[in-house]
C-alpha cells in the first residue's frame, strides 16, 4: 500500500539527512481495507510502515487467507477455475475521500506472483487481469479493485489415477461381453468388473471437487 500525506513531511537537510523512517501503523492514519471473500486466514505481525520525508507512506504486510470461490468442474480434470480477490473499504466514500488506483500493471503483477506461486502443485497460474469500479451501498459509492485469478489444473495425477482405470475396466467389459468365454465365465468376470467399478467409484467420490451445481463429467453415469 502507498498513500500520502501532505501533514507528515520534513526537510532531510534539518534532521541529519534522515529521509525515511519506520514506524507502527497506529502512528498515523493508515487505509482501513478488507478482502470481500475472505472466509479466514492470519493477520499479518508486521504492523509498520514507511514515511518518507515528502509524506508518502508505504506498507508491505504478507496475508495468508482462506477465500471463498465459485467452481465449475464440469471438465474436471481439464478444467480452468477463475476466482476474485476484492479489496475494499466501505468507511470512507470513493467520490469525495477514499479512492483505491493499482500501482502496477497486471502483466507485472503476474511476473510477479508466478515467481511466488509453488510451480509443483495442482494448480499452474495462467492469467491475472485487474478491474477498479464503484460499489453502491445505500446510495454511496465506494472504491474496490478485483483481482481476476485464473489458474488452470494440471491433470496429470487424475488421468494416471482415475480416467485410464476407468477406461481400462470399460474395455474389459466389451471384451467379456463379445467373447468366445462361457456365459458362467462372463457372469464371474462382470461381478469382478462391478466390484472394481464400485471400488473405483468410492476412490472417484473421493477424489472429485463437491463445491459445483453441475458434477463433472468423469463422474456422471
Amino acid at each position: 500500500q502507498e498513500w500520502q500525506n501532505p501533514f507528515a513531511t520534513w526537510d532531510p537537510l534539518d534532521f541529519c539527512n534522515i529521509s525515511e523512517i519506520i514506524l507502527p501503523m497506529d502512528t498515523y492514519w493508515s487505509p482501513p481495507i478488507f478482502i470481500l471473500e475472505r472466509v479466514n486466514g492470519q493477520n499479518p505481525e508486521l504492523n509498520y510502515m514507511v514515511l518518507m520525508h515528502n509524506g508518502s507512506f508505504n506498507s508491505t504486510r504478507p496475508f495468508q487467507v482462506t477465500l471463498t470461490c465459485s467452481l465449475i468442474i464440469l471438465k474436471f480434470p481439464f478444467d480452468t477455475q477463475t476466482c476474485n480477490l476484492s479489496i475494499a473499504s466501505f468507511l470512507y466514500p470513493a467520490v469525495t475521500d477514499f479512492v483505491m488506483k493499482t500501482r502496477r500493471t497486471p502483466a507485472e503483477i503476474m511476473k510477479d506472483s508466478q515467481s511466488f506461486f509453488l510451480t509443483d502443485g495442482e494448480w499452474k497460474f495462467t492469467n491475472l487481469s485487474i478491474i477498479e469500479y464503484t460499489e453502491m451501498v445505500d446510495d454511496k459509492g465506494f472504491s474496490v479493485v478485483t483481482y481476476l485469478i485464473s489458474m488452470e489444473r494440471r491433470p496429470t495425477l487424475y488421468i494416471l489415477n482415475l480416467i485410464l482405470p476407468t477406461c481400462a475396466l470399460y474395455l474389459l467389459d466389451m471384451a467379456v461381453l463379445f467373447g468366445p468365454s462361457s456365459l458362467e465365465e462372463k457372469i464371474n468376470f462382470q461381478i469382478a468388473i462391478i466390484l472394481g467399478s464400485s471400488m473405483l467409484a468410492v476412490i472417484l467420490n473421493n477424489s472429485l471437487p463437491t463445491s459445483s451445481n453441475k458434477p463433472p463429467i468423469i463422474g456422471t453415469h
